[in-house]
C-alpha cells in the first residue's frame, strides 16, 4: 500500500476506531486493522481466525469495493 493509503488506514483505525479489512499480498490472508506502528511502517491486524499479526505496508492493501 502506498503512503497515502497507509495514512488513511491508520487514521480510520486510530482516530475513528474503525477496523478496515486488509489483504496480505504475499499470503492472501485477510485481517482487520487495529493499530499502526509508524516507525516500522506496519499495520497490526486481527486475522479472520482471531490471531494477531503485523504486516509491513508494502505487503498489504486495503480491501475496497474495487479490490474484491
Amino acid at each position: 500500500m502506498r503512503g497515502s493509503q497507509y495514512d488513511k488506514v491508520c487514521y480510520f483505525t486510530e482516530q475513528r476506531e474503525e477496523h478496515l479489512p486488509i489483504r496480505n499480498l504475499n499470503s492472501g490472508e485477510i485481517g482487520y486493522s487495529f493499530g499502526c506502528t509508524h516507525e516500522g511502517n506496519t499495520v497490526q491486524v486481527r486475522l479472520e481466525n482471531g490471531e494477531l499479526d503485523s504486516w509491513v505496508k508494502e505487503e498489504c492493501i486495503e480491501i475496497t469495493e474495487s479490490t474484491h
